[in-house]
């Protein structure tokens, strides 16, 4: 796992580089602080490789990894921050520095651009706000460092002023005057020159007032041990040089905790280091701590605010770090799921009180890192059914952690997402950086799975979501699903009618879940095979169906008849289409009016509603008109017009039978004796004749009869024709729509003048059977057909 995330710190890094910002001014930030001054850089204007180099007034040296830890500077790459960062001691080697108050550092930047070397020159000054105390410490990550104070305590028999001369004209004195003898390794008490230790990875130096010692981890002189079981590396080193009758020496002694940190279950970062590290860094009195990261000390009410932890037990003090504290840097990483790992830079301050007025002073700065750890994304269901509208929330998605596409039921929808049609995704901004998706989409988009669970009686609606994130920047995908269903109730579809003058017409608004029924005329489903064969205006989309179902045509219902008008009735089907079991019906009556009607029931009753203001002479009664036998008057009459009712059978109607329809006809008289007295040469000249036919299609009847009965499935197609009109001539109605009834109709029109009413007459008859006789009619006329004159008394 270690070499995974150095792979993947080392990607962060080139792919950071990538990006390139060319103003120094915003890429570069210079900062003092108490005991160190630092520089930050993005990378987007280093690139991957930065490099530093130090000038003084000697020159121009360049900041190795070696040079950085002997001379006091730590240079480190925070790829998940976007920046380098070079942290340099106040007493580091090519620091100018006046009177231990005044410290000047030069440094030169030096990046590539468009495959040349450019340097920038960083200068500053800095002022440290914090006394120095008599022994300073500073436990880098690269090296250990420790300074005392030169003032140092005297023998009793000596003046300070001598004291201090004389240890400073010493040190001053050739290299060779010095001698250094370090306590570790196998060379334990063998004194050497300071041009040996320092070729050995040590340096001394003498400020205005300290003297410095430094050196970095694991020197063959250094030596490891455990206080208490925490892990503790320490130099010592005494200095000494014989002046006259005098000889200085001094101790100087750097410790640092070596202790990794650790992680708890409990989700805290730990790191122990002992109370006192060395003997000769003891403390009289209870060491005071304070912590921070990033190089910032913080008081104790902040530090317990943001849940840090000091604790002191068995001489050991333990700094727990809630992991996703403020100021932890923060990464994922996909490792089949999704992980995070976090990275503290831990700032510590010991302080260690002695009775000799050497107080201590430690700092401490330390990387710990947690391992991977699973980080978790949740779905929430936040639907509300009667919204009709899924709503799905994604929560705790990483700062770092886009999405990058949706997968519902399936479909994909990438990103980025133009919240068109019927779905939303919205990004939804939390105050602990995290942030999440809320995804939207009707429960009767077509992605949805849609089910008519019986047993709920409801709609089930389904939606499998797979939500395809990335980190970032390497772009490394992950997934995470989601399922959620919900129920809605459904009824069947409801039409809106209305009636016209033509006739009446139907509006369905579709539902996304209309598709549960069908929808049918009687028992034939309603297509648009089937308006075009009845006659139907129908028009059908996405978002409604409109049926226009003209008068007269295949479908009504008619009663009512009179002169006045009659009712219509149409009626829609709405059935279940596993069981063809009717769940609800449109039924729309309306009334309507006409001028003339024919009406051919499937019963083989002919309705006729005739104009017989040419048939009857002047100051005529419609009401003395009869069809071909006399005593077939008409029901009702007014000033002009006549209403028969009859049995096609009856009433000397006369068949004419074809190959494929059988035609029923008589005719409507004025009285054939006043006809003949009115002009006997051609009568039929001087009175219109009205001819009345009914036609139905032999493919329809189930029987035929000449009286008595008739059965059809299908209504008949019924003229009019007038003497005046050309003989193939129909009259075709107008109608008027009046009041509407909300019971079975049928059709009928304005009475214009009072009406009498004459019953009919039945006469006996036979009926004849032509379920064979059909099939060799014999053809005779220019148009084969057999024209016949029923006899009562002739049975076929």
């Amino acid at each position: 796992m270690a070499v995974d995330f150095c792979l993947g710190l080392t990607l962060l890094l080139s792919m950071w580089a990538t990006a390139k910002c060319d103003d120094p001014n915003e890429a570069i930030n210079m900062e003092c602080h108490d005991r160190f001054f630092v520089i930050v850089v993005d990378l987007a204007f280093t690139g991957n490789k930065p490099h530093f180099e130090a000038v003084d007034k000697s020159g121009v040296y360049a900041i190795t990894r070696h040079h950085a830890a002997q001379c006091g500077y730590s240079i480190g790459v925070l790829p998940l921050l976007g920046h380098v960062e070079l942290r340099a001691s106040y007493f580091s080697c090519h620091t100018e520095n006046k009177d231990d108050e005044v410290f000047t550092f030069n440094f030169n930047l030096v990046v590539a651009n468009e495959g040349k070397l450019v340097s920038y020159a960083l200068t500053k000054t800095c002022f440290p706000s914090l006394p120095w105390s008599p022994r300073e410490v500073t436990c880098e990550v690269n090296y250990m460092e420790v300074s005392v104070n030169s003032e140092v305590t005297c023998p009793s028999e000596t003046k300070k002023e001598d004291w201090n001369a004389a240890l400073k004209s010493a040190y001053t004195s050739a290299t060779s005057d010095w001698q250094v003898m370090l306590h570790g390794g196998e060379d334990q008490g063998m004194p050497m020159n300071l041009s040996e230790a320092h070729e050995r990875g040590y340096l001394f130096d003498l400020t205005d007032s300290r003297l410095v010692l430094r050196a970095s981890y694991g020197q063959p002189e250094s030596f490891s041990t455990e206080v208490n079981g925490v892990p503790v590396e320490a130099v010592h080193a005494t200095l000494f040089s014989r002046q006259r009758w005098l000889v200085l020496m001094v101790d100087l002694v750097a410790a640092c905790s070596m202790h990794e940190g650790s992680y708890n279950d409990s989700g805290y970062m730990t790191w122990d280091t002992p109370e006192v590290l060395h003997p000769l860094m003891t403390s009289q009195h209870e060491a005071q701590v304070k912590i921070g990261v990033n190089g910032e000390l913080v008081e104790e009410p902040v530090a317990e605010e943001r849940g840090y932890i000091v604790e002191k037990q068995n001489a050991i003090i333990q700094i727990s770090i809630p992991y996703n504290a403020e100021g932890a840097i923060r990464k994922s990483l996909v490792s089949g799921d999704l992980f995070e790992f976090y990275i503290f830079d831990l700032y510590l301050e010991q302080m260690l009180f002695g009775d000799d007025q050497m107080d201590t002073r430690l700092r401490a700065h330390r990387t710990l890192a947690t391992p991977l750890l699973p980080h978790s994304l949740f779905s929430e269901n936040r639907t509300v059914p009667e919204e009709r509208v899924f709503t799905v929330y994604l929560g705790d998605v990483p700062e770092d952690v886009e999405l990058a596409a949706v997968h519902l039921n399936g479909q994909k929808c990438k990103a980025p997402f133009t919240n068109e049609s019927s779905l939303t995704i919205t990004k939804v901004i939390n105050p602990n950086n995290n942030h999440g998706y809320t995804l939207k989409v009707s429960m009767f988009d077509p992605v949805i799975r849609q089910k008519f669970s019986k047993e709920d009686a409801a709609m089930q609606h389904t939606l499998e979501i797979n939500y395809t994130l990335t980190v970032m920047p390497e772009n490394e995908p992950f997934y995470h699903l989601a399922s959620v269903m919900a129920f809605t109730d459904v009824s069947p579809p409801v039409f809106d009618a209305v009636c016209t003058e033509s006739g009446i017409s139907f509006k369905l608004d579709h539902r996304p879940f209309d598709y549960l029924w069908e929808i049918t005329i009687d028992s034939d489903l309603l297509t648009s095979e089937l308006a075009d064969q009845h006659g139907y205006i129908m028009s059908n989309d996405s978002n409604r169906l409109l049926l226009e179902v003209p008068l007269l045509s295949q479908g009504y219902q008619y009663e009512g008849f009179n002169l006045k008008g009659f009712i219509g009735t149409f009626k829609i089907l709405i059935r279940d289409p596993e069981t063809s079991e009717v769940q609800s019906s449109a039924i729309k009556t309306c009334s309507f009016t006409t001028t003339e009607l024919i009406m051919c029931s499937t019963d083989g009753t002919m309705t006729v509603v005739a104009d017989l203001a040419l048939a009857i002479p002047n100051g005529g009664n419609p009401a003395r008109t009869n069809l071909r036998e006399r005593y077939c008057g008409p029901k009702e009459t007014d000033g002009s017009r006549a209403l028969f009712s009859f049995s096609i059978n009856s009433c000397g109607s006369t068949v004419k039978l074809g190959k494929e329809y059988v035609t029923y006809e008589n005719e409507i008289f004025y009285s054939k004796k006043l006809r003949a007295l009115n002009n006997p040469a051609d009568p039929s000249n001087d009175i219109d004749r009205v001819t009345i036919q009914c036609r139905y299609p032999l493919s329809g009847l189930f029987r035929l009869f000449s009286v008595y009965k008739f059965e059809s499935d299908k209504v008949g197609f019924g003229r009019i024709v007038h003497s005046a009109d050309s003989p193939e001539g129909l009259l075709s109605p107008t109608m008027e729509p009046t009041t509407v009834f909300q019971t079975p109709v049928y059709t009928t029109r304005r009475s214009r003048r009072p009406v009498s009413i004459r019953r009919g007459y039945q006469p006996p008859a036979i009926y004849i059977k032509v379920s064979s006789f059909l099939k060799n009619l014999p053809k005779k006329g220019a148009k084969g057909q057999l024209q016949t004159k029923l006899n009562p008394f002739i049975s076929l």
